[in-house]
C-alpha cells in the first residue's frame, strides 16, 4: 500500500523546519564564538537537529517514499515577517522556534490515530526539545542579564511569540483543511 502523501508533505515539512533549525544554531555559533560552553551546547543542539532531519527522513523512507520540497514552511514563514539582528534576537527566536516544535510535537503524539513508528519518532524528538527549550532559554536570560538588554529579550520574546502564532495558524490551517480536520 502507497504511504499518504499527506503524511508525507507532513514529515517534510517537520524535516525541513529541524535542518532550519540546524541552519539557525549554526548562525549561532559564528556569533558567540567567544563563548566556549555556549560552542559546545550549540553544537550537540544542532547535531540533535540534523539528527532529527535524519529520522523524519528515515520516517518517510520507511513509509516507501522520499522527503518532498516543502515551499514556504515554518521558519521561512518567519523570516519572512522578521529578520533577527543580534544575539538576543536569535536566542529569542530560538527559544521560540523550540517552544513551537515540543509543543507541535506533542500535539502530534496525543492524536489516536498516530501509528506506533511515527509516534517512536514524536517521542525522541520531544525529549531533546525540552533540553534544547530549557538550555537556551536560560543562555537568553544570563545574555541579557549581562548586557543590559532583558527589556529587549522580552520585546522580542513577545514579538516572535506573535510572529509565531500567525504562521502557526497558517500551517495549521492548511494541514487541517488537507486532512479533513476541523481547526
Amino acid at each position: 500500500m502507497a504511504a499518504d502523501p499527506r503524511l508525507i508533505e507532513l514529515f517534510s515539512y517537520y524535516r525541513e523546519g529541524e535542518l532550519h533549525g540546524a541552519e539557525l544554531l549554526l548562525r549561532l555559533m559564528k556569533k558567540m564564538d567567544d563563548d566556549p560552553q555556549a560552542q559546545i551546547k550549540m553544537t550537540l543542539h544542532a547535531a540533535d537537529e540534523a539528527r532529527h532531519a535524519w529520522l523524519w527522513t528515515k520516517r518517510i523512507n520507511d513509509l516507501g517514499a522520499v522527503p518532498v520540497p516543502v515551499a514556504k514552511g515554518y521558519q521561512d514563514r518567519i523570516g519572512m515577517r522578521t529578520i533577527p539582528r543580534s544575539v538576543v534576537d536569535l536566542l529569542a527566536l530560538t527559544v521560540v522556534v523550540e517552544e513551537r516544535s515540543f509543543a507541535r510535537y506533542t500535539e502530534h503524539a496525543a492524536r489516536p490515530d498516530t501509528d506506533p513508528e511515527t509516534l517512536a519518532v514524536l517521542k525522541e524528538v520531544t525529549q531533546d526539545e525540552k533540553w534544547h527549550q530549557s538550555w537556551i532559554q536560560e543562555k537568553l536570560a544570563n545574555l541579557a542579564a549581562e548586557t543590559g538588554q532583558e527589556e529587549r529579550a522580552a520585546e522580542m520574546l513577545e514579538k516572535y511569540r506573535e510572529i509565531d502564532r500567525e504562521v502557526y495558524k497558517e500551517l495549521r490551517s492548511m494541514e487541517a483543511e488537507a486532512f479533513g480536520e476541523a481547526v
